[in-house]
C-alpha cells in the first residue's frame, strides 16, 4: 500500500465512518458504497481519488469501482478532474442528501396509497391488525400534511 494515497484518519473518524456506514447499510446500501459515502463526508479532504478511496478503506479495486458507479448513478457522488490530469476526484453531493429526503417522503406517499388499498381489502375479522394498519396510514397522511410546512420553515431560516 502506498502511504501517499492513503488518507490519514483518526480513530474517531474511522469509528464515525463505520457508524455512518452501518446506518447507510440499514437503509439498503451496499457495504462498500456505504463506507465510501461515509469517507467522503468525514475526510478532511473534500475530494478523493479512486486510489485514495480504495486504499484508505482497504477494499478491492473492483468493490470500489462498483460502489462508486452506484453512488454516481444514484446522484449521491460526483466527480471532477483537474486540467492536464486524467485522474478523477470524487466528492459527496450534499444537495442530493436534501433531495434524497424529499424523494423518500414522496415514496412514503406512494407506499401509503398502497397501504390504504391493502386496508380496504382486509377481512373485518382482523380488527387489531386493521386498526394498526389504519393508524399507520393516518400517521403517513399527517406527515404528508405537515412536512411541506417544515421544509418552508427550514428555507425561511436560511
Amino acid at each position: 500500500m502506498n502511504a501517499t494515497t492513503t488518507i490519514a484518519l483518526t480513530d474517531t473518524k474511522l469509528r464515525l465512518i463505520e457508524e455512518m456506514g452501518v446506518l447507510h447499510e440499514q437503509g439498503g446500501m451496499q457495504p462498500a458504497a456505504a463506507r465510501i459515502l461515509s469517507l467522503l463526508l468525514v475526510s478532511d479532504k473534500t475530494e478523493l481519488s479512486f486510489d485514495e478511496i480504495y486504499e484508505t478503506l482497504h477494499i478491492s479495486k473492483s468493490a470500489a469501482s462498483n460502489a462508486l458507479n452506484f453512488l454516481l448513478s444514484t446522484d449521491r457522488v460526483e466527480y471532477m478532474t483537474n486540467p492536464g490530469e486524467r485522474r478523477r476526484y470524487f466528492r459527496c453531493k450534499l444537495q442530493s442528501l436534501k433531495d434524497g429526503v424529499q424523494k423518500s417522503l414522496s415514496g412514503l406517499d406512494a407506499f401509503n396509497t398502497v397501504l390504504k388499498k391493502v386496508l380496504d381489502q382486509r377481512p373485518v375479522g382482523t380488527r387489531e391488525f386493521n386498526a394498526k394498519l389504519q393508524e399507520t396510514t393516518e400517521f403517513l397522511d399527517f406527515l404528508k400534511e405537515e412536512l411541506p410546512a417544515l421544509f418552508q420553515k427550514w428555507e425561511a431560516r436560511r
